[in-house]
């Protein structure tokens, strides 16, 4: 069973965190998700359905699912958890990541996208491959958690059995109730969420029969390609006035360390947009929350990063509306604590939605006095090209001593042409 007492995590990558676990056996973290795309070698279409789109033309692309997104945690990734990843991060991109996190990254296992699943399968240098959701072509002996314990622990019909307050839902499976025979409630807003969606995709806000008639498509698209088999069907929470997402650490033993809370950035639509974090602030009132899930997940075999969203209302009400059992967005923002703090910097942002017109190496350049004052971070940076225009896309941290400096920094980093697209 697990004490009450919470540890505050002390380290500054994912290796300090993983470090309690990985002894036994020769481990390696894979940093990139499944994907159902034509693009994808193995896509995830067997048993462990992943909603990562309902067509071709809305799947999550692999610019993000193989580059920008499996980059943002290598570059807190450290030096002693050894890190697959399918392409390759821009070499002047690592050399920066080498100034500000100082690490090696000599750690790395670059493999063919085109067979990474079946060497990491076939391998005798790696034993363990601890994934952020389970892969259908990756051996289950290779999972470091059973891949079929992780799947249903990803599941968004999971609340209930946390033991934490969660909104009222009902889950309903697709294989045994037709759709139409669901029953709804009377009138919005409600939720109905596909059981795996990725970073928002599946989550549908009912307010109105539009609302209702689009989600009703999506979900028959869904069908039609067979990759969903589960939906829930959950309360609203109204008048909100915080969203936060709560992550830690449960070890092997059972061991809770609490990596962070971030009051989380959302578009009116609910995607993901990012993080803000005060690292002094105290996550006491997140501790019966974090200490139920934390025995739930050991009880399951579970160890590895949780992360789980929360709705405060305006009586102070709490309510768990998610919970990640894997590495979440803004980890790596949390996982800056030790160093920015060193720094005075008590409150930082993270964005996934940066862009800068021209190179990377250009970029480097002209924002290099903020750059070497940590007041941003890049976790990750792809250059593109459109019309003949190069620009770079960024996954970055902004940081200052108060809520207003980090404004301030924002805004100059805005004047030195880094955009916020979203």
């Amino acid at each position: 069973m697990i004490a009450q007492s919470i540890q505050n995590f002390q380290g500054r990558s994912f290796s300090d965190l993983f470090a309690q676990d990985i002894s036994d056996a020769r481990y390696a973290f894979l940093l990139n998700y499944p994907a159902t795309a034509t693009w994808a070698a193995y896509p995830n279409t067997k048993q462990f359905f992943i909603q990562d789109g309902s067509s071709e033309a809305t799947k999550t692309s692999f610019d993000k699912i193989c580059q920008k997104e499996p980059w943002k945690n290598l570059a807190v990734l450290g030096d002693g958890l050894a890190g697959v990843v399918i392409r390759p991060a821009q070499p002047l991109l690592v050399d920066y990541w080498r100034d500000q996190f100082g690490f090696r990254y000599d750690n790395l296992n670059l493999l063919d996208c085109s067979t990474y699943l079946e060497d990491l399968s076939q391998s005798d240098r790696i034993d363990n491959v601890i994934t952020l959701f389970p892969f259908d072509h990756l051996s289950a002996a290779k999972h470091a958690v059973d891949p079929v314990m992780h799947y249903r622990l990803l599941g968004k019909q999971m609340l209930t059995e946390l033991g934490v307050p969660c909104p009222k839902y009902e889950t309903y499976s697709l294989k045994e109730t037709r759709l139409e025979d669901i029953p709804l409630p009377a009138q919005g807003p409600y939720l109905i969420k596909t059981s795996h969606g990725l970073s928002g995709e599946g989550t549908y806000i009912i307010r109105s029969s539009s609302d209702l008639n689009y989600c009703l498509a999506e979900i028959r698209k869904y069908l039609e390609i067979e990759l969903l088999d589960t939906i829930v069907v959950s309360e609203f929470i109204k008048d909100t006035q915080q969203n936060y997402c709560a992550q830690f650490y449960v070890n092997k033993a059972g061991d809770i360390t609490q990596i962070g809370v971030t009051q989380q950035l959302v578009s009116p639509d609910g995607s993901y947009l990012g993080g803000v974090i005060h690292y002094r602030d105290s996550l006491s009132k997140f501790e019966p929350m974090i200490v139920s899930i934390g025995q739930y997940a050991h009880q399951q075999g579970y160890f590895g990063v949780i992360g789980f969203d929360v709705l405060e209302d305006l009586d102070g009400q709490l309510y768990v509306i998610d919970a990640n059992f894997r590495v979440n967005g803004s980890t790596p923002l949390c996982l800056q604590r030790q160093s920015l703090l060193e720094l005075g910097k008590e409150v930082a942002k993270y964005s996934t939605d940066y862009r800068m017109d021209g190179t990377l190496d250009a970029l480097l350049v002209s924002l290099k006095p903020m750059l070497d004052r940590k007041d941003f971070l890049i976790l990750s940076a792809l250059e593109r090209v459109k019309y003949g225009n190069i620009y770079t896309e960024i996954y970055g941290i902004v940081a200052g001593e108060t809520i207003e400096e980090m404004q301030q920094i924002e805004q100059s980093l805005n004047d030195k042409g880094l955009q916020l697209v979203s």
